[in-house]
């Protein structure tokens, strides 16, 4: 008699396996709430003063131009949002540099239902934002000490040398630019892609972004002044915390994207109770 296994007919296996501990789990969300506020809150500071420069220089003695600036300049009886990146200007009225406030067109960079507080509140803004940093740098250091102590890092996060041949690199980007996943016993490792994504945010731009914030306080400055120097004066600090952040946003939009195509109950189940499904294909189960 012909087994079911062999008939073709038997159906792949689904396990349970625990893909984040505790601490992961814990420390993700708590990342999600502070970048959540910080941005917001960062935003309404932006708003003060929308425009970026590089080099050393104060409140009262600013280069010209800017190296990004977001306004709004008269036109007839109304105003036009007006975004300008280097020599490049566009036009980016309703969204930024002009946004409807009480069902009228007024000159703001960012418009008041992605800020915090909505309305145009510097000192306020300040308060949310250094509130939500400290607590981000906590966590941060928490969960900085669990992946060293724990060996997340070693186990989870470091790429193999095989993993980072240009060709293996440029099929993982043709696999995920296909929307294919992997599945079965290879879902239970983060691919190359995730791991040099997550080692770029982790240990590159939230640094960058958490260091350049630091560079912006004039009270640590009277503690560590040779941060000016090295992120080149306080408005090139201003800059690059801008860019990092805006990198950071980037990559949680791509996160999200991911996380909605490959399988959103899944991987929102594991995030939560630690548990990550594997469909096994029967005779292909292995001990890990």
């Amino acid at each position: 008699m012909t087994s079911i296994a062999e008939s073709g007919t038997a159906k792949p296996k689904k396990v349970l396996f625990y893909r984040h501990s505790a601490l992961v789990r814990i420390t993700h969300w708590l990342n999600v709430l502070c970048l959540s506020f910080l941005l917001m809150s960062g935003l309404q500071i932006f708003n003060a003063h929308p425009e970026l420069y590089w080099g050393q220089y104060g409140a009262d003695a600013r280069p010209d131009p800017s190296f990004i600036s977001i306004g709004a300049v008269e036109d007839g009886d109304t105003i036009r949002g007006i975004t300008r990146i280097g020599p490049l200007s566009l036009p980016t009225t309703g969204v930024l540099g002009a946004s409807t406030v009480d069902g009228e067109l007024a000159p703001r960079a960012f418009p008041s239902w992605i800020t915090i507080p909505s309305y145009q509140d510097l000192a306020t803004g300040r308060r949310w934002h250094f509130f939500f940093a400290w607590f981000f740098v906590i966590n941060g250091l928490v969960y900085l000490a669990y992946g060293l102590i724990a060996g997340h890092f070693r186990r989870d996060l470091a790429p193999a040398k095989g993993e980072l041949t240009p060709s293996h690199l440029a099929h993982e980007v043709a696999e995920h630019a296909r929307l294919r996943f992997p599945k079965g016993e290879q879902a239970r490792h983060y691919n190359a892609l995730q791991k040099l994504a997550y080692v770029a945010v982790i240990f590159v731009l939230l640094p960058l972004m958490v260091l350049t914030g630091l560079t912006m306080s004039p009270g640590f400055n009277a503690i560590f002044p040779w941060l000016l120097d090295v992120f080149g004066g306080r408005q090139s600090a201003r800059t690059i915390h801008f860019i990092t952040a805006s990198l950071i946003v980037a990559f949680v939009i791509v996160h999200i994207v991911m996380v909605l195509v490959s399988g959103v109950w899944n991987n929102l189940r594991s995030m939560i109770t630690g548990y990550y499904a594997l469909r096994i294909e029967p005779g292909k189960e292995t001990s890990k």
